[in-house]
Order: C-alpha cells, then structure tokens, then sequence
C-alpha cells in the first residue's frame, strides 16, 4: 500500500510539471507544420461519432454498474489502485479504463491518419478497442489481451455492439505479438497499453519497429507511469528510426516519417 501511494504521489508531482512546462496546445510557439496541424486537427479536433460513442459508452457504464468479480491474471506491472488479483469489474472499469477524453483523442488520431492495420496490446474490457474500430471502419484490427476474464468480458462488448471484424486474442503479449503483426498491411498503427515495465516495453517497441514503414504511428500508454516506463520513453525518444514523438503525458505518440528534416521532441499540453 506504501509502494502505491508514493508511486501516485510521484506521478501528480509529475503531472504538475508536466502542465507547468508544456507547450500550449493553441500550438503557439511550435515551428514543425506537421506537429502544428496535429495539434490544430487531432488535439483540438471537433470530430465526432456521438451515436456509436453513446454505444460504446453505455458498456462502459454497465461494466461500472456490475456487482460481479473477477480473478486477473496480471502479467505486467500491476496497478495503482491495489495490488490484488480478485478484483470487482466495477473498479476496473472505474480506474483502469482509459478515460472517455483519451478514448476520443484515439479515436481522432486513427480518423485523422487512415491506417490500414491496428494493432493493440492491452485489450482490457476492449472500450478503447472499440473506439479505435469505428475510427477507421476500413481497417483491420488485433487486439491482445492477458487475462482470460477480462479477454471474456471484453469479447462481449465486441458482440453486443456488432464489432465482428475485431480479431481479439488471448495470450501472453511476447508470445503473441510476432504472430498478430505478420498479417499487417499497409499504413500501420500500434497502441501498446499494457506491462508497464522497462524490458518488456522495449522489446515491444523493437519488435514492431522492425516491421514499421516511416508512414506507421507507435502511441504508448502511461510514459511516465513509473520510473521505467519513463525510462523506456527516454529511450524510444532517442533511437535513430524515431524522427518525432509527442508527450502528452499520460500517452506517447511515435512517428517514424523520413521526410522530416530533423528529430525532434514535444511536449504539448492536452
């Protein structure tokens, strides 16, 4: 409980300097037409699927409404909010959900950038899975997720609101993750939430890399959620396939594009 608390006080502290120090997200003072655009059309972008997020949302409500438990099998580092295993499918879907803001910031990512393949590690009750789905319906989509129950529960909404064409597999992600990236194709996007741990994020990060095109887009979830996660950012931010990527504190966005003349990094307040 001690571990938990210091690691949530660490994390607002963070967060703090996080709001202090980054850069507008009107876009003043960012030179890079391609961040700016980002920031005017995705960050700050109007679009949206009000009906089907309603759908996605009424799930999620229902998940925060059960009354049901579940046993998770947590291959990674675990959580902040308790470190047991049985845990009731309310708190999950209270706290381990991505919030419906970051759901939709996704959401605008994958619709503003039209890639042909998804890819997600980390699955959980399969919300934002549902989210990336209807942001570009001409996609293929994988998701992996760990535990059994949760895998279960997530397959459920996938059905309940007609998401058929969403590939969901269970496993453990290193052993999964060479397989569900060979039938990748085209314009790549990978949503990597999940094993908040050093080793693990990295050999993720090599592993898609190795198979990416410069027009893909990498998003890690929860950059500065530990110090090594922090240190994994630190080192994705600096090795030579990595051209730019955008901290938005509680995700990281990864672009590989050649054309950019040089490397950068940004920090932009969301």
């Amino acid at each position: 409980m001690i571990k938990l608390v210091s690691n949530r006080i660490r994390l607002a502290i963070k967060y703090l300097s996080y709001l202090v120090f980054s850069s507008n997200r009107k876009g003043h003072g960012i030179h890079s037409p391609f961040v700016f655009d980002f920031i005017i059309q995705v960050l700050r972008g109007k679009i949206a699927n009000e009906i089907q997020f309603g759908k996605i949302e009424k799930y999620r409500n229902d998940l925060i409404r059960s009354s049901d438990f579940i046993s998770i099998e947590d291959y990674g580092a675990g959580s902040f909010i308790t470190s047991q295993t049985k845990r009731s499918i309310s708190s999950v879907a209270k706290y381990s959900l991505k919030s419906p803001k970051y759901a939709r910031l996704l959401y605008r990512v994958v619709n503003y950038f039209k890639p042909d393949s998804i890819l997600e590690l980390g699955t959980s009750f399969g919300i934002t899975t549902q989210y990336l789905a209807i942001a570009n319906p001409l996609a293929t989509i994988t998701t992996i997720e760990g535990s059994p129950e949760i895998a279960q529960i997530a397959q459920v909404g996938f059905e309940r609101n007609s998401f058929q064409r969403i590939r969901l597999i269970q496993g453990n992600f290193k052993k999964e993750l060479q397989t569900a990236i060979v039938g990748m194709n085209g314009k790549k996007f990978f949503y990597i939430d999940g094993d908040h741990r050093y080793e693990p994020t990295i050999h993720y990060f090599n592993t898609i890399i190795s198979i990416s095109g410069e027009n893909d887009i990498l998003v890690f979830d929860d950059i500065h959620w530990s110090k090594d996660m922090e240190q994994a950012w630190l080192e994705i931010k600096q090795d030579i396939r990595v051209k730019y990527t955008i901290d938005l504190f509680f995700i990281g966005l990864v672009f590989l594009k050649k054309d950019f003349l040089e490397k950068q990094d940004f920090v932009v307040h969301f």
